[in-house]
């Protein structure tokens, strides 16, 4: 039996474009944050992008931040649902599993976190959104 060995390709680090990608979502779910706060946690996962950056991660914080954070992250939120084709009303809960199989438009964009650079949701579309 041999050695499992590392391969070349576990050392490129060759973030996708920015841009918009076809996604689905995979996996929305509410987390807490590391300061006990309530979020929500929504994976993406990517067409076009190759493993391992075929899935990225989106947090929106519905707890525990600035009135404008919070503002900032319920609009984004808003965006998300709309871009899916939801269209939620004044006081309607906020369901994860809304969100789940959902098909749209992600942009990406890079960033840097912890010293290592990583993917970002930046963006919405519509899945069938025109082209640019």
């Amino acid at each position: 039996m041999n050695t499992p060995c590392f391969e070349r390709s576990d050392f490129e680090s060759a973030l996708p474009a920015p841009g918009f990608y076809p996604s689905t979502i995979g996996s929305a779910r509410y987390r807490c944050s590391r300061r006990g706060n309530r979020m929500l946690l929504v994976v993406h996962t990517l067409s076009g992008a190759a493993p391992p950056y075929d899935h990225v991660a989106d947090y929106f914080t519905l707890e525990g931040v600035s009135p404008a954070g919070l503002a900032t992250a319920r609009r984004r939120l808003l965006r998300l649902y709309r871009a899916c084709g939801l269209h939620p009303s004044t006081d309607q809960p906020i369901e994860p599993a809304d969100l789940f199989g959902a098909r749209l438009l992600v942009e990406i964009d890079h960033d840097h976190y912890n010293g290592e650079r990583r993917l970002k949701v930046v963006g919405y579309r519509p899945a069938d959104h025109p082209p640019f």
